[in-house]
């Protein structure tokens, strides 16, 4: 009984340490707080790169943006990946809830709205090359190419870690404990996707 005593008591006093080895200061893991440090650096990034286009944002040459600009189809596909952050949601709720099942649709969902939303550009991209607006058409061209293109990337790397996360799943390499790996995920693709409304407003909907 004594030994059983002892050894519940070390189990708690190492509990402690578990999660103290975890955290950091904040109370935020090493994990997530990269994660964050990471997408503040993203901020600058996307900072830089918007502010230049709003520099360049007037064509000196080559077609304007009311000649090429399909609002109505860039509004879609907005909307494909707005709906890709709810289905990241409920992908984070699943795993917290040890349902592997639904975790498994909601990542492969995710990814499927993201692969959706990036094949929407590439057919953005041609359309607007056979008007006219090459890279190098103007300085307006650059700067709206630089920006709507790196954020295609950025989509295109958080589709990579959602099939990689899927992938885990499958293999039974993504327990319940591990559903913080889930939510950085997450925090990843939301920020992508919060970068996109403003580049939506910033390019296409403010005259």
């Amino acid at each position: 009984m004594a030994d059983t005593t002892v050894h519940e008591v070390g189990l708690d006093a190492a509990a402690p340490v578990a999660h103290l080895d975890h955290d950091t200061n904040t109370g935020i893991s090493n994990t997530k707080l990269g994660m964050w440090l990471f997408l503040g650096s993203e901020c600058l990034l996307f900072g830089g790169l918007i502010t230049t286009y709003l520099i360049y944002k007037t064509p000196l040459s080559g077609p304007t943006p009311e000649q090429i600009f399909d609002i109505p189809f860039t509004s879609a596909s907005s909307f494909v990946l707005l709906m890709s952050s709810l289905t990241m949601v409920l992908a984070v709720s699943a795993i917290e809830r040890g349902d592997h099942h639904r975790l498994r649709v909601w990542l492969a969902a995710t990814a499927i709205l993201g692969s959706t939303f990036v094949a929407g550009q590439l057919y953005e991209f041609t359309a607007f090359y056979r008007e006219g607006l090459g890279f190098t058409t103007s300085r307006f061209s650059s700067a709206f190419y630089t920006l709507t293109g790196f954020h295609g990337v950025h989509v295109t790397i958080g589709i990579l870690m959602l099939v990689s996360l899927l992938l885990w799943s499958l293999r039974g390499k993504l327990p319940e404990h591990r559903s913080e790996t889930v939510e950085v995920v997450g925090l990843y693709w939301h920020f992508v996707d919060i970068v996109w409304i403003l580049i939506f407003a910033v390019v296409y909907l403010i005259p």
